[in-house]
């Protein structure tokens, strides 16, 4: 995704299909923290940081509606997000901190047994 960022000229879109709801939750955290400006308490001065890298085309996701559903049994677990890249620069690689789930992170050093 850091990446699509990256070579997305203004005005490019991003497209991403997820069929897991881990995946969809990275996607939706990153287009979440990449689309809105950084604010604070309304009782501070306006937050300092980087500029919206995109723009949301919709609010949500898009889910297949039933038709396509009972066509497709495959696509019921199927969500689409996308965002269209803005003028502002990309935000800097080390700022992907908040983009993976806790869970996902605490679970990287683990081994099954």
């Amino acid at each position: 995704l850091a990446a699509a960022e990256r070579a997305l000229k203004p005005g490019g879109r991003l497209v991403v299909v997820t069929f897991h709801s881990l995946e969809d939750r990275i996607v939706k955290t990153f287009l979440s923290h990449r689309s809105k400006a950084p604010s604070a308490s309304r009782h501070l001065p306006q937050a300092e940081g980087p500029a919206p890298s995109f723009r949301l085309l919709s609010r949500g996701m898009v889910e297949p509606d039933p038709d396509e559903v009972a066509e497709n049994p495959r696509a019921r677990s199927a969500k689409l997000r996308a965002a269209e890249r803005t003028q502002a620069p990309a935000h800097e690689e080390g700022d992907l901190a908040g983009v993976l789930p806790a869970e996902l992170s605490q679970r990287r050093g683990r081994r099954r047994t």
